[in-house]
């Protein structure tokens, strides 16, 4: 019986609802319109949040998935060499089973056109580890691992249905890469792309394994056993590293220090953890300044309604039915405004994962999911409870019911309880004010970090540059190094030819792009030159003759189109042929750091171990620093050798063109075919790969940014709504006033002193709010200080002022009160 009274009641209780939200058009919209912001918004950063860092990965058992790594001298995890990983599988009784792995971009021809795909190099147990086996066709055996085995290769579902035309039967297909045809054996499941993007999967060990402990080429994952902790596996792997290096012959600060295990998941979205908690946090903020709106607007809104709400308790209502029924409306309005959030957050999600860096990691997870759609709903049940339990327990305070007996006795003229509510009001748009200087302190310390980093010269001219990614078969031998040489000499002639291209060069990798291979060299004279690696590995034990650098292949028409300048010495010229004296170029800080208080152009090193050719190389030239890992980090200590005499498999060609991008694209593609039809190519401009650099912090800046504008919005409008209510309330005080002789002025005042009371107290709170929090954010700050001054002042000058000018409407309205009207009651 109770619950068949209750469903009626509360059927009740919403139907009255709905026609108090319909009787109020302006309010409804409003609050309704602000909830759909503040909860859309954070739906939307939800769903990222989400998508990329709870989101299970999609393999079974996910959470047995750990990443394995070496710890280096500098205490930072690293990629493992051959022999450690080997000892780490072997060694262990924590995992099932351990993968190495590695990715890269390769040249890819008999499929139906060339392609340049992602293709990783993987140990046997690769798939094991990932529970996941081939839809069609084989996994690796043992045998296709073995050094001389018959090339096999995996496929994924994507490349096997795009290029290979999704044959059933996959004897007769054969793919070529770097020279070799593999067979294709298999083709593994839909949505499998780890490592990401990749296509395709090979055998890691097909010409055996390096020897030396200090080449770190692999990265590795394991599966733990049923019931081993983490923790259990980490001590292990820990334990078996440090024997490696007690026992080791390798002793250099290349060696591993230790080893370390921790789930794959936060290996793969480390990096993104705190800007993406970050966002979530600011979004939060808004959301509350929001819900303060809409706080706001409901406590005017009880005003008007303290006639019959008194009505309603002189007839017998309880406390606890009013409470039903505030709780009853707050939850239809925040139901309103979460659903048109989520239609929105589909909007915005899609925007998001648009102006997202390329390098945020999962970010094909991100979407309005169940769980996102779960997250959006108890969203708004809680900032509905809370919306309602506030109204609620406004309504049917003590000293809230005494003014409405007043109001009854009153006759309804509206002023009863004007006063609580009032003081309430200001202490919410205190609050507003607090949460919004936070945020848009925030705003502001990451769009001067920007700033800075935009100030920073990176070293090498940006636009009117276009580079051609391209990868030769890769190779060994001598003569085929010798005919990627020619190609290379051969490929930039003929682009020079290209009308409006002024300048050609090449280069191994790019600035900005991911940064070159580092290593250890040898400073040596040519009468010491052993003739084996064994003869190398020995002079390494000498401490004093090693010295750390990037390792980069360029041409001299490189540091031209770049205009990295000539420092001292000269640039690669017609002389360095492949059988003259192999020469090197080196940056600034290499010269500083390496020889300090000497001339290092005429010196000879030794750096074979970076492309196997043991000839040693004679310093000619000295360049500007360049900063290829970011325009925040310091220039790295970089060689430069010459591409034609020690020619790479994977180059980009630039081009310094005056001309349209397209038809230069268009024209070197052409060439390209020409020389070598099985080379496909990829077209950057130096531009967008620049742009692409900056694309975390301009993530950042362009969210936060746009956070703290809406809530400086919603409080400014806070602030003019509880001062246009006061006003509004304080009608007849304003009307004695200026009937006992008080100017506008002193009306003004009055009514601004107010205003700026709150104001400040706002601001207060705020700044001490910003001071505790930025500290939070120091690690993504560049140029700056959590504490900046310029930005601090400068943001709290915007919020008094957007403030000021909130409370100046309202105060100028309420010197015009005619005392006649407002004493026409009286």
């Amino acid at each position: 019986m109770w619950t068949w009274n209750w469903f009626p009641s509360v059927l009740s209780d919403c139907r009255y609802a709905f026609q108090q939200l319909r009787k109020n058009p302006g309010f409804t919209a409003i609050a309704v319109l602000t909830l759909a912001l503040g909860i859309g918004v954070t739906t939307a950063i939800f769903s990222v949040v989400y998508g990329v860092l709870l989101r299970p990965l999609p393999y079974p058992n996910p959470d047995r998935l750990m990443a394995i790594f070496e710890v280096n001298s500098k205490g930072r995890p690293a990629r493992l060499a051959d022999p450690n990983f080997d000892d780490f599988r072997d060694q262990n009784h924590s995992f099932q089973a351990i993968a190495k792995y590695s990715s890269y971009v390769l040249s890819i021809s008999g499929a139906s056109q060339p392609t340049r795909t992602m293709v990783a190099s993987v140990s046997a147990d690769f798939l094991k580890v990932f529970g996941t086996q081939p839809v069609l066709g084989r996994d690796f055996t043992s045998s296709d691992a073995k050094k001389g085995a018959g090339p096999t290769v995996l496929v994924s579902y994507g490349y096997w249905s795009q290029y290979l035309g999704s044959p059933q039967d996959l004897s007769q297909l054969h793919l070529k890469i770097d020279r070799a045809v593999y067979s294709v054996i298999g083709v593994l499941p839909a949505g499998f792309r780890f490592p990401s993007e990749v296509d395709l999967w090979m055998p890691a060990d097909l010409d055996g394994e390096n020897t030396s402990r200090t080449s770190h080429n692999y990265y590795a994952a394991g599966r733990l056993r049923d019931g081993v902790p983490v923790e259990q596996a980490n001590r292990e792997i820990s334990a078996i590293a440090r024997r490696i290096h007690d026992t080791s012959s390798e002793q250099s600060d290349y060696l591993l220090k230790d080893g370390m295990v921790i789930p794959l998941q936060e290996s793969m979205t480390g990096k993104a953890r705190s800007p993406l908690l970050v966002l979530l946090g600011a979004v939060g903020f808004l959301l509350l300044v929001a819900c303060a709106n809409v706080a706001n607007l409901l406590l005017a809104q009880l005003s008007v309604r303290e006639r019959e709400l008194a009505i309603r308790s002189a007839l017998g209502a309880g406390r606890r039915r009013l409470i039903r029924q505030f709780l009853t409306e707050a939850f239809l309005l925040a139901l309103l405004g979460g659903g048109f959030g989520v239609l929105g957050a589909r909007s915005a999600v899609a925007g998001i994962v648009a102006l997202a860096p390329p390098n945020l990691p999962r970010l094909e997870s991100v979407s309005i999911s169940i769980p996102v759609l779960a997250f959006a709903l108890l969203l708004s049940t809680a900032v509905a409870a809370g919306l309602g339990a506030f109204t609620a327990v406004r309504a049917t305070s003590g000293d809230m019911r005494g003014d409405l007996r007043e109001s009854l006795a009153d006759g309804g003229r509206g002023q009863a309880g004007s006063q609580g509510s009032q003081r309430l009001g200001r202490v919410i748009v205190a609050a507003q004010i607090a949460i919004t200087l936070v945020l848009v302190v925030g705003a502001g310390l990451f769009g001067r970090s920007l700033m800075k980093v935009l100030e920073v010269n990176p070293g090498f001219r940006v636009d009117k540059i276009v580079a051609m990614d391209l990868s030769l078969p890769w190779s060994e031998d001598p003569n085929a190094k010798a005919r990627q040489g020619i190609f290379y000499s051969n490929l930039v002639e003929r682009l020079k030819q290209i009308p409006g291209v002024r300048k050609v060069g090449a280069a191994s990798a790019l600035p900005l792009d991911g940064g070159l291979p580092d290593g250890m060299f040898l400073r040596m004279t040519q009468n010491e030159a052993p003739k084996s690696m064994d003869g190398f590995r020995t002079l390494f034990q000498q401490k004093e003759r090693i010295g750390t650098a990037d390792f980069g292949v360029a041409t001299e028409g490189y540091f031209q189109v770049l205009g990295i300048p000539l420092i001292r010495g000269r640039m690669f010229d017609e002389h360095d042929g492949p059988d003259s004296p192999h020469v090197a170029v080196i940056s600034e800080s290499l010269a500083r750091d390496g020889w300090p208080n000497q001339d290092p152009l005429g010196h000879t090193i030794e750096f074979g171990n970076m492309d196997g050719d043991l000839r040693l190389l004679t310093i000619v030239g000295i360049v500007g620093d360049t900063r290829e890992y970011g325009l925040e980090l310091p220039p790295v200590p970089t060689v430069y050798v010459n591409l034609l005499q020690r020619p790479r498999a994977a180059v980009s060609v630039t081009m310094l063109s005056d001309a349209d991008t397209g038809s230069v694209v268009s024209a070197a593609r052409g060439i390209l075919q020409e020389l070598n039809p099985e080379v496909p190519s990829k077209f950057r401009t130096l531009s967008q790969i620049y742009s692409a650099s900056l694309g975390s912090r301009r993530f950042n800046v362009i969210l936060i940014g746009f956070f703290g504008i809406t809530a400086l919005v919603l409080a400014t409008t806070g602030v003019f709504g509880v001062m246009a209510y006061s006003v509004s309330r304080r009608t007849r005080e304003i009307g004695v006033r200026v009937a006992l002789g008080a100017s506008s002025g002193n009306v003004l005042r009055l009514v601004l002193g107010q205003g700026l009371r709150t104001i400040f107290i706002g601001v207060a709170i705020g700044m001490a709010g910003a001071l505790a929090l930025t500290s939070t954010v120091k690690s993504m700050l560049f140029g700056v200080t959590a504490t900046d001054p310029l930005t601090l002042s400068g943001v709290t000058l915007l919020l008094v002022g957007a403030a000021l000018l909130a409370c100046y409407i309202p105060a100028r309205r309420a010197t015009k009160v005619d005392p006649m009207v407002a004493l026409r009651y009286e």
